[in-house]
């Protein structure tokens, strides 16, 4: 099989406590500090991308991502100063997360585990080629390096515990920026967060931009979420071709 037919090829559903397990490791990554404070950067990462690749498709000309330790990070591109591109430029970071997750939720529940692998790591090789400060290009090249590893090296148990547990991660640690947010926003014209940029562009208050991140990513939450629990069979499927079992004589 050619690795363009072998990507797009039908995955078996994982056994139900490997989708659990999965969503258990990704919140306790979220919620614990310690552990967000590296893990957070995949986020950033996915916030900063989504800005860039916004941009681009909004005629907007990319100057590039810079990511930085504190899990902070710009995407600075030229065109107009105001405008509906600028607007979606600067509302897609909050959302691209929670949204990732939803669209890697949809590729699993369609069986097509080894395409989401894949389309990661090719969403992360153009961020590289973006990304303009040396932490940036660690961190991006870290993630899309462990990424491309799975999807070529482990075996079928682990590519999907693997592929399961992202798509819960970009789920729950997309929401956990943007309930943080209301710290760091309402502060009008001196305010630095994307919903500050997008009240002085639009003169909707940032609060209702907060209100549209939450919206946003808490949906995305309960559809991905929907995609991804086996509530449709039994809690514990087990295929032979990925989890295989003891042979009986």
């Amino acid at each position: 099989m050619n690795a363009f037919a072998s990507a797009v090829a039908s995955a078996a559903v994982p056994p139900g406590w490997v989708v659990g397990a999965g969503g258990l490791v990704a919140l306790v990554l979220v919620a614990h500090s310690g552990l967000w404070r590296l893990a957070g950067k995949v986020i950033t990462i996915a916030h900063e991308g989504g800005h860039a690749l916004v941009s681009l498709t909004t005629g907007r000309q990319l100057e590039g991502i810079r990511l930085h330790a504190d899990s902070s990070g710009v995407t600075r591109s030229r065109g107009r100063r105001s405008g509906p591109g600028l607007v979606a430029t600067a509302a897609a970071g909050y959302i691209s997360p929670s949204a990732l997750g939803a669209g890697a939720a949809w590729l699993l529940d369609a069986r097509y585990l080894t395409a989401m692998l894949w389309l990661t790591v090719a969403l992360l090789a153009a961020t590289l080629l973006v990304t303009r400060n040396a932490f940036g290009l660690l961190a991006v090249l870290v993630t899309g390096g462990g990424v491309g590893a799975v999807a070529l090296l482990a075996s079928a148990a682990v590519q999907a515990g693997f592929g399961y547990g992202a798509a819960w991660f970009l789920l729950f640690g997309g929401l956990r920026p943007v309930l943080e947010l209301p710290r760091r926003t309402l502060k009008g014209r001196q305010g630095l967060s994307d919903a500050d940029h997008l009240f002085r562009l639009t003169r909707i208050p940032a609060g209702l931009w907060v209100a549209l991140f939450h919206l946003v990513s808490l949906a995305a939450l309960v559809v991905g979420g929907r995609l991804l629990l086996p509530l449709h069979g039994s809690l514990l499927p087990v295929h032979a071709n990925l989890f295989p079992g003891p042979a009986h004589q």
